[in-house]
């Protein structure tokens, strides 16, 4: 029988960008192999989960500028406990168990790490966003 561990990783996308290099920090290294590779994986449902947040607050995203919408995925993420302790859940899950006891070694600054990837993938996706009419 597959071990979770073994499962979860064997879902987990590659990315030949995301390199670890000598002389990385630690923090680095675990954004590299980890971070990113569960980001990746978990797009579309974060995705979704936006677009579940952007209905749940009036759709008043729809009304913005681009700017403003950019603004809007930073604040949510920075200001909406709830919200962001979802999206950290959505990660944090994938983690094997020897990720999370590297990642609870240093929490904090791995958190920001993540948020900010997190961030980044929602604002790639913007056309995602898009309300389809028709």
């Amino acid at each position: 029988m597959e071990t979770r561990d073994a499962a979860l990783l064997a879902i987990r996308p590659e990315l030949p960008t995301a390199k670890i290099i000598e002389g990385m920090s630690s923090e680095e290294k675990f954004q590299n192999k980890t971070i990113r590779p569960i980001a990746k994986l978990q797009n579309d449902l974060m995705v979704l989960v936006f677009k579940n947040y952007i209905r749940k607050h009036k759709n008043v995203f729809y009304n913005l500028t681009i700017d403003q919408r950019l603004e809007y995925i930073d604040n949510a993420i920075q200001k909406d406990i709830k919200f962001r302790n979802a999206l950290k859940g959505m990660v944090i899950g994938q983690f094997t168990s020897s990720e999370y006891l590297l990642y609870i070694e240093n929490s904090s600054a791995l958190n920001k790490r993540m948020m900010n990837i997190v961030k980044e993938r929602l604002k790639n996706n913007m056309l995602e966003f898009e309300i389809v009419l028709g």
